[in-house]
């Protein structure tokens, strides 16, 4: 914990700083919208927007350690631009689907397409998240940095679902695949997607990209890069 803290705070502050020193006066910030969710006093019915924030007792209560970083991170981001002079402008990015550059697979892309893929899980979660294509988030950033007038944060997020919803998209595009189709929670109430607002960003000219086109993005970037073994069908999209 103290770990992830030091690193979200300091590097920040460092990153901030070096612009800073360099004569820099604007800057574009990649947040994340674990910074903004995460509040359990928000009503269902209630629009998630740039006013948002995710609760940092309600973070280390759930030890959320990767939300309570981002939330910190961001305000340290906007505490320090504030004292240099910067004008800071902030991109609020989803979870982020599409081509990876790198060749390593990270945890989180893991447990939420390869381990289904694979069958190493057997069910899955009743909850919701939010997606966005990788390409967008950096359409985001070059219409936020080219547009003088963009100030404050802009949430980057294309489509809010249920994990049901996502399921069933990768067994559709995927049908090789044996994918579970199985809740954890099946005799719970269903978890709602919660409304958000991206008119900001819209409003600058930002278009999404169907979840489902970047989720098949994914899965084929992922196969060629060795993560998920090529099966033989013509994908459904």
């Amino acid at each position: 914990m103290q770990e992830l803290m030091a690193a979200a705070i300091e590097g920040t502050k460092n990153a901030i700083n070096a612009a800073a020193d360099m004569g820099v006066q604007r800057v574009v910030y990649t947040s994340s919208y674990g910074a903004v969710h995460m509040n359990p006093k928000r009503s269902p019915d209630e629009v998630v927007d740039e006013s948002c924030w995710s609760d940092l007792e309600f973070c280390l209560k759930t030890k959320n350690f990767y939300c309570f970083a981002k939330t910190v991170a961001e305000k340290t981001a906007m505490e320090e631009a504030s004292k240099r002079g910067i004008h800071l402008v902030v991109v609020v990015p989803a979870f982020t689907l599409g081509e990876t550059l790198q060749p390593g697979l990270h945890l989180a892309m893991y447990m939420l397409i390869v381990s289904y893929v694979k069958g190493t899980r057997k069910t899955y979660p009743n909850a919701v998240s939010g997606f966005v294509d990788v390409q967008d988030v950096a359409r985001a950033h070059v219409l936020v940095y080219e547009t003088p007038t963009a100030h404050g944060r802009y949430l980057c997020i294309g489509e809010v679902v249920h994990q049901s919803e996502f399921i069933q998209m990768m067994i559709e595009l995927f049908p090789q695949y044996q994918i579970t189709a199985k809740c954890k929670d099946e005799n719970a109430p269903k978890v709602k997607p919660y409304k958000f607002s991206t008119k900001r960003l819209q409003d600058l000219g930002m278009k999404f990209t169907p979840l489902k086109k970047s989720l098949h993005k994914t899965v084929i970037c992922l196969q060629e890069q060795g993560h998920i073994p090529k099966l033989p069908h013509k994908s459904a999209l």
